[in-house]
């Protein structure tokens, strides 16, 4: 019903806003979720689908594609309408206190409250800029849909964070050989990582970036990388290269919704709520102080945005559903 008022509308559809939703549905609220992309799974469905994700607790290692399987067969536990292909580019409290939303495409989606978890916003990677760039369209990544076609093929990963370094370890067993391309010199990244990379195969050229790509017939041969100190160049053989220089961050309309904003987030206090109350934000689109950006404190996030929202519904309401391990089981 296209009139239906939600008791909560969850503005993005990846991990966070999944897991959002299943805690909703614990809440007894009935939940939506939007999300701008065709299905639902965020940047880890986009761009990590075969990365191995290792930092949520109790999951020693999975894939992203499986860990977003997961959280959407869990977040449909409780049956949200789920939408997709549609971006919110505007949120007004009518004056029932009601929340409009209105997206792109000109459908509009009522709710008593709003939760964000739209991550950075829109994602579009920084593309790699060096000469000839254009000529080898299908020998660079910004993601990774399917590992094996990089076995025994020698590649290179350009950029100093953890996904860079977690791509260049994914590949090290698949690939013939594997270079590590940084322009700066202490890496953006876990410390164990950055220790276990140093210990590894993986040939690293530190304070270098990629110049120039070298082939013919669309087919990549090598490339020019540069010493930013030295100014000396080198060419190094590479069938494929893979570029993590990060996503522009971008959070679009939401920056004229009335919100606090600061660190490329939305300002929030320990109850997630934003400075528009009825409106509550958690994961990356959040930030308040020591905030950690990974996905395990995000989960943590979503649960205290539902909670928030019970209570601005029904200030009676418990301060937080308590479960076992089944979810028709509370406790307390």
């Amino acid at each position: 019903m296209p009139n239906e008022v939600y008791d909560v509308t969850i503005i993005g559809g990846g991990p966070i806003g999944l897991f959002s939703a299943f805690y909703s549905g614990l809440r007894s609220m009935k939940t939506k979720i939007i999300d701008a992309e065709p299905d639902v799974g965020g940047k880890v469905r986009y761009f990590f689908p075969e990365k191995i994700i290792r930092d949520i607790g109790g999951i020693p290692a999975i894939t992203g594609a499986n860990l977003v399987a997961n959280l959407k067969e869990q977040a449909e536990t409780f049956h949200p309408t789920i939408v997709c292909n549609e971006r919110v580019v505007d949120v007004t409290k009518l004056t029932d206190g009601v929340f409009q939303l209105i997206s792109h495409n000109g459908s509009i989606h009522f709710s008593k409250t709003v939760v964000i978890a739209t991550g950075s916003g829109t994602f579009e990677v920084n593309k790699l800029e060096a000469l000839h760039v254009d000529d080898f369209p299908l020998a660079i990544n910004y993601d990774v849909k399917n590992l094996e076609q990089f076995r025994d093929k020698i590649v290179a990963v350009s950029g100093g964070g953890n996904s860079a370094i977690d791509w260049a370890q994914t590949l090290e067993p698949i690939a013939k050989k594997v270079h590590l391309i940084y322009r700066g010199e202490d890496f953006k990244a876990h410390e164990e990582s950055v220790r276990e990379l140093k210990n590894s195969r993986v040939e690293i050229h530190i304070h270098h970036e990629i110049k120039e790509l070298i082939g013919a017939n669309n087919q990549l041969a090598s490339i020019n990388i540069c010493c930013n100190q030295t100014q000396i160049t080198k060419t190094i053989e590479t069938e494929a290269l893979f570029i993590n220089h990060g996503v522009k961050v971008d959070l679009g309309r939401m920056a004229e919704w009335g919100f606090e904003l600061a660190d490329f987030g939305i300002v929030v206090d320990d109850e997630m709520k934003t400075t528009v109350p009825g409106i509550f934000a958690c994961g990356d689109s959040a930030t308040y102080s020591r905030k950690i950006r990974i996905i395990a404190a995000g989960l943590h996030e979503g649960p205290i945005a539902i909670n928030s929202a019970k209570k601005y519904l029904e200030p009676t309401a418990r301060d937080e559903a308590m479960i076992s391990t089944h979810h028709e089981s509370f406790i307390g």
